[in-house]
C-alpha cells in the first residue's frame, strides 16, 4: 500500500509523492528516489542533518531518538518542528504527512 506525502522543496514547489509502505524506506530515501535535493551524506545514520525537514501538519510521527535529538541540537536552521528524514520510517500512519525541506548549509 502506498501513502500520499507532500514535500515542499527549497524553491517552494510542493511535490505529492506516493510512498510505498512495504519497502522499509524512510523519508530521506523517498526524497532521493524522487530526485528531490536531499544529500543523506551519512547514509541514514542520523549523523549529518542533510535530510532535515520541517513537519507542517499534525500527523503522528515516531518518537525522536537520542541520536536524532543530538544531531538536531548541533544542526543549522533547526526549528521546533524539525526532524531528520532518515529517522522517519514510511508507514501507513504517515498518510497525508506534509513536510518542507530545510535550507542547505
Amino acid at each position: 500500500m502506498d501513502v500520499l506525502i507532500k514535500i515542499k522543496d527549497r524553491e517552494g514547489v510542493v511535490h505529492e509523492l506516493q510512498a510505498p509502505t512495504d519497502m522499509a524506506m524512510n523519508i530521506m530515501e523517498l526524497c532521493k528516489a524522487y530526485e528531490l535535493p536531499v544529500e543523506g551524506t551519512c547514509g541514514g545514520m542520523a549523523m549529518c542533518a542533510s535530510c532535515q525537514c520541517y513537519v507542517l501538519n499534525d500527523v503522528v510521527l515516531p518518537e525522536m531518538g537520542d541520536e536524532e535529538e543530538a544531531m538536531l541540537s548541533e544542526a543549522f536552521y533547526v526549528k521546533s518542528n524539525s526532524r531528520l528524514g532518515c529517522q522517519i520510517p514510511i508507514t501507513e500512519d504517515l498518510e497525508g504527512l506534509e513536510l518542507e525541506l530545510a535550507p542547505e548549509y
